[in-house]
């Protein structure tokens, strides 16, 4: 049988799926599409119609505001919540959010949503490449040579940033964006769970665990986390709406304290911690870098982008 050429280039030309959820983050969102551009086939994009507390929203994105991007973007909107979130049945169905379940539903939710971007990989072939990131994580595509990768997952190793592009939190390493070909994803929410470390073949736990793997490519030098990068405003809004807002609503981060730990350049979130009531005990001093750091997009845009700097350096 006769192929013809573009069966052949098909075949051959593997693609990339570049896939996160939204909220409201535009700036970060026309971030992400000018960095990764030349590396991304498709953009896939969820957002719901619920936040991760529960609130019902908007959608919020607009595809006109990127028409560079439009030919690249598939959106999936989402409009109703899981169906095993937990209700109160005394109070006509009304959501139970305290302290026993919030986190409980927040995290359905969000699993929910995430698993959702796979309605947008209708024209992905099995050997095309899919990534999950959250929207303020930006993967370092050109350090990895796909072609030549042999291992079942790749997990990227980011550096993690508060309030503007160069103040880093140095504490920990931050395993945000995690991909594996279409053939290998079972779900979203399993790529997200998955452990940025290579686990030795002598670990037996890891036959039956279903986030620890033994064939991992880590990405060292993998990105940017770009957390909080917003107004002190849209940042308390962000709080009490994502995957911890009831850990946030306990923190008493209300907005004379969000705007002083900008200006001080302090986070009060313990990502070591192990339990909640010690998640906020401590304050954090972030570093500021020098933008030899930064993505190239981003430093040759500085003008535009010069409120999202701390340029003490």
């Amino acid at each position: 049988m006769l192929w013809s050429l573009s069966h052949i280039v098909k075949i051959f030309i593997m693609k990339v799926f570049d896939c996160t959820t939204f909220f409201n983050e535009n700036l970060m969102l026309d971030i992400r599409f000018n960095i990764l551009d030349k590396f991304v086939d498709k953009f896939v994009i969820t957002e719901a119609l619920f936040s991760h507390s529960g609130v019902k929203k908007k959608l919020n994105f607009n595809i006109n505001n990127y028409r560079d991007f439009k030919k690249k973007i598939i959106y999936v909107p989402v409009s109703n919540e899981p169906d095993d979130i937990i209700y109160d049945s005394e109070k006509n169905n009304i959501k139970i959010e305290n302290n026993s379940n919030a986190r409980q539903n927040a995290i359905k939710r969000i699993a929910y949503q995430r698993d959702k971007l796979k309605l947008g990989l209708e024209e992905a072939d099995d050997e095309d490449y899919v990534f999950y990131s959250d929207n303020d994580e930006i993967p370092k595509y050109e350090n990895i040579n796909l072609e030549k990768n042999e291992s079942k997952l790749v997990v990227f190793k980011q550096k993690l940033f508060y309030y503007k592009f160069n103040l880093l939190c140095d504490r920990i390493d931050w395993f945000g964006t995690k991909g594996c070909k279409k053939k290998n994803l079972k779900s979203f929410s399993w790529l997200r769970e998955i452990k940025g470390k290579n686990y030795s073949k002598f670990r037996f736990d890891t036959f039956l665990s279903k986030n620890k793997y033994i064939n991992v490519n880590i990405v060292n030098d993998g990105g940017w986390h770009f957390s909080q990068l917003k107004s002190p405003e849209d940042i308390k809004e962000k709080l009490i709406s994502d995957e911890m807002h009831f850990e946030h609503k306990l923190s008493m981060n209300n907005m004379s304290n969000i705007e002083d730990m900008i200006k001080r350049k302090v986070i009060n979130y313990d990502h070591k911690a192990k339990t909640t009531s010690y998640k906020y005990s401590k304050e954090f001093k972030l570093k500021t870098l020098s933008l030899d750091y930064m993505p190239l997009y981003i430093k040759n845009n500085l003008k535009k982008y010069s409120e999202w700097f701390d340029l003490d350096v």
